[in-house]
């Protein structure tokens, strides 16, 4: 009796248990909706957490496998990729047209465009969004050929295939063949979206007088357009007439204000860009993560530190979104404002840093003296998955030389190139000459100087006849002016600060002949700057 009740009991308890770990409907009905929330604010390995704790559950619904491949395709990672494809083939959803595309734009993101012209090919069925995917993946991986054989055999083509023809031309630079193929755009299909990706074509290849034609001619546009013109005359310089774009916008959105905020902070016009900032909040626009980001810059260019903690403080009141960009220019902020202690908190502080972080940390460290900190940086950087780059080992040679720290600097000069396989330029070579010079090994220098791979220019002399200034090494001073005498003309007239030098080199050693002698070799030269002349002035002008 006892047994068969015992039988009995563990019966309902087990029942109980599947019946509890079955998924109910309101759990499947909530997968779809959880991932298509986390890939809409842009958080695709939280879509990817979610349907892994969710199948663990047993709760599963192939339809979400199309959203799945889309949050591979944005991180890119091609490994859960092939994963989600293994679930496609196992769920037996393969042949769906939706998931066959999903996973020609996954691979294609990912990289590999010969596995997504494969699936595309063994596609039962394809429609014209898979056709486009497939153009996309071949201008996203650089094969404007496969791509253009594939647009002249589509029988069916939307807006949406000849933006990508005419934004992948674009891309590359050919703004001859944008063009043609915007001229061949059918009346139908030639909406403000494909006259936008030509007009922004332009805007990109610095063409701006051909956009401005096509810009005028618009039947309407959109504020998309508005914001590539003043991006489009910033990145050439021509901040006036980025402005009278913008003044003409009929109403403006936060996109716009964040176009003409970030012109003016590239181009130096630090006052502008904060006073823009001003009047974009009294028209009642909230700032986003980029606006913070120019501002920020804006700060960090004029040195105004207590601005930026302002807009640091701004940040949790408005609950703007702190990614790495974010606390990136934090850093780079506190950091050329001499703030070292803030910029190292939120430095620390990151879970993620890319070398942008790490270059503005350790350059920070670097020119307010603090050289060995400069190198530690530099040595964690290494022990971490951000590979070193150019710009990172200025910032370390650098502080190699203001620190005096030579056998450090020349072994790191040695690895950039070894290690890494990096190509060290022009201003490399200036701080090592620098550093060698700075530490009275004058002959090392010199050689250096005469054997380097590149052609020395004022800078790295400069750097030279600075060692010999503080060495008052006459005979290295002689030698240097006299392959100074020898520069191209146009190098030589490039700057005047290697006379100055040198005639200070020859007035302290009391020969003022030759000082004299040097002081009218810059007057025949003809030194004299033409002030530049504009409407706006950029900070510390």
């Amino acid at each position: 009796m006892y047994g068969t009740e015992h039988k009995t009991l563990k019966f309902k308890i087990v029942a109980r248990e599947t019946l509890e770990v079955r998924p109910t409907r309101n759990e499947i009905l909530a997968l779809p909706v959880l991932i298509r929330n986390h890939l809409s604010q842009g958080l695709p390995r939280q879509a990817l957490l979610v349907y892994t704790q969710f199948r663990r559950k047993g709760i599963y619904t192939w339809g979400v496998l199309p959203l799945i491949l889309k949050a591979c395709a944005s991180l890119p990672s091609i490994k859960h990729g092939k994963s989600a494809h293994a679930e496609c083939i196992k769920s037996g959803v393969i042949c769906d047209v939706s998931v066959g595309t999903s996973l020609v734009d996954m691979y294609a993101k990912c990289g590999d465009i010969i596995e997504s012209r494969k699936v595309f090919d063994y596609m039962p069925e394809r429609n014209v969004v898979s056709w486009n995917a497939m153009i996309g993946g071949y201008w996203r991986n650089g094969d404007a050929a496969s791509a253009l054989s594939l647009f002249e055999k589509m029988s069916l083509r939307t807006y949406v295939t000849w933006v990508e023809m005419i934004s992948g031309f674009a891309r590359t630079g050919d703004t001859v063949s944008a063009r043609r193929l915007f001229d061949q755009v059918p009346p139908e299909l030639k909406n403000v979206i494909t006259w936008t990706v030509m007009v922004d074509g332009y805007c990109s290849n610095g063409q701006m007088e051909m956009a401005r034609e096509l810009f005028e001619a618009m039947p309407q546009r959109n504020f998309f357009v508005w914001s590539s013109m003043i991006s489009g005359y910033c990145k050439i310089g021509v901040v006036e007439e980025a402005k009278m774009i913008f003044d003409r916008i009929p109403v403006r959105n936060l996109v716009n204000w964040n176009s003409m905020i970030s012109g003016y902070a590239q181009n130096g016009f630090c006052e502008e860009a904060l006073k823009a900032f001003e009047n974009m909040q009294a028209e009642g626009f909230e700032p986003d993560e980029f606006t913070i980001v120019s501002v920020l810059s804006a700060c960090s260019q004029s040195g105004l530190l207590d601005v930026g903690k302002d807009i640091h403080n701004m940040l949790s009141h408005n609950r703007i979104k702190l990614n790495q960009i974010v606390h990136n220019a934090l850093v780079d902020m506190y950091a050329k404002c001499g703030d070292l202690i803030n910029a190292r908190l939120i430095f620390e502080e990151m879970t993620e840093r890319n070398s942008a972080c790490w270059n503005a940390m350790i350059s920070s460290m670097a020119i307010h003296g603090q050289c060995k900190e400069a190198l530690e940086l530099f040595s964690r950087m290494e022990d971490s998955n951000e590979k070193p780059d150019e710009i990172t080992f200025l910032a370390v040679l650098s502080a190699c030389a203001h620190g005096g720290l030579v056998d450090e600097g020349m072994e790191i000069f040695s690895i950039m190139q070894k290690k890494y396989g990096l190509e060290a330029g022009i201003k490399h070579y200036g701080c090592l000459v620098d550093l060698l010079g700075r530490a009275g090994r004058l002959r090392e220098a010199y050689s250096l100087v005469k054997n380097m791979p590149i052609k020395p220019n004022d800078m790295v002399w400069g750097a030279m006849l600075g060692a010999c200034r503080i060495y008052m090494d006459m005979e290295m001073t002689e030698q240097v002016a006299k392959d100074i005498s020898t520069l191209n003309s146009s190098i030589r007239s490039a700057d005047n600060s290697h006379y100055v030098l040198l005639s200070n080199i020859y007035a302290a050693s009391d020969r003022w002949e030759k000082a004299e002698r040097t002081r009218m070799d810059l007057v025949n030269e003809g030194f004299e700057k033409t002030p530049a002349h504009s409407a706006f002035m950029p900070c510390g002008a």
